[in-house]
């Protein structure tokens, strides 16, 4: 065996080695840690159900249901990645106050619902779909559907509508546009060099999910729907840095989105904004009631 060869062989086992000790330290860095929520709308005097929603792999959902005025639209409320619904307290609190239907959930391996292996977008996205089932079996709502997400939640919103036109608006805060490239980002901060170790991590997380990140990627997929889109994220976004919002605003049909960018806001506290919710208020009325309202 020549000295070539010994040092190929040495050099691969290397690079092996340093993949798989990468991959499962990521995995364990990103694994949820599933924690319940502490406090339910009856803290703020509203009142709910709790509902159990049955998703993909006969698994199951858990999430709240709060009913508002019959005439007004239902939202489905989406948290982030390693959240659960409390999440969304603000946002049911805000918004019960205008007289929306409102459905927050706990995604798969978070909070209270069901674990299932690892999370994903998809997972996120296929939990979505599911609950558009049950809000249409359940009868609640006579008005179309929209839907609020956040970071991860947000994105696969986006894919959701891309797949199902009974989602007729769109409200993400923090969106991706490629599952990449936020990834990538982590990455450089690692310290991580993209070739050979996170273009195999990449490749290896993709034969996992089973499809490509591009195939799923909201920037690929955004110009497919057929709802209307408020883009929402903060100028300081560190986490997924505002350029993503360009990129889904330049790949959506223009004539169904809208990008708001908030200075001085980064990615969880959008909503501490001047007239956020006045603006999400206006946005669903237009979409979802076709009223026009007065700004």
């Amino acid at each position: 065996m020549s000295a070539l060869t010994v040092l190929l062989g040495f050099i691969g086992v290397v690079i092996l080695t340093g993949v798989f000790v990468i991959y499962y330290g990521l995995n364990h860095v990103y694994e949820n840690q599933r924690t319940p929520h502490r406090n339910t709308p009856a803290k703020y005097d509203i009142a709910f159900e709790e509902v159990h929603i049955p998703t993909a792999k006969n698994l199951n959902l858990y999430g709240w249901l709060v009913q508002g005025s019959p005439e007004m639209p239902v939202l489905i409320l989406v948290h982030g990645w390693n959240r659960n619904l409390e999440r969304m307290m603000v946002y049911i609190r805000r918004l019960h106050e205008r007289g929306y239907n409102l459905l927050a959930f706990d995604s798969r391996n978070h909070g209270s619902s069901d674990p299932d292996e690892y999370s994903s977008m998809l997972k996120f996205s296929e939990d979505i779909l599911a609950v558009i089932d049950y809000l249409e079996k359940a009868k609640i709502g006579s008005n179309p559907l929209g839907i609020i997400g956040l970071s991860i939640g947000g994105a696969a919103s986006i894919y959701a509508a891309s797949h199902d036109n009974r989602l007729k608006a769109v409200m993400t805060v923090g969106a991706f546009a490629h599952p990449r490239d936020v990834m990538n980002l982590e990455f450089k901060r690692r310290h991580i060099p993209y070739y050979p170790l996170a273009w195999l991590i990449f490749r290896t997380m993709e034969r996992r999910i089973g499809r490509t990140f591009a195939s799923f990627a909201p920037v690929r997929n955004i110009q497919n729907a057929a709802a209307d889109f408020l883009l929402v994220h903060g100028e300081e976004d560190t986490t997924v840095p505002v350029e993503q919002a360009y990129k889904l605003k330049k790949a959506a049909n223009p004539r169904r989105v809208q990008l708001w960018v908030i200075p001085g806001m980064g990615h969880s506290d959008c909503h501490h904004a001047p007239r956020f919710w006045q603006r999400t208020d206006e946005f669903f009325r237009r979409a979802l009631l076709q009223e026009n309202v007065r700004t």
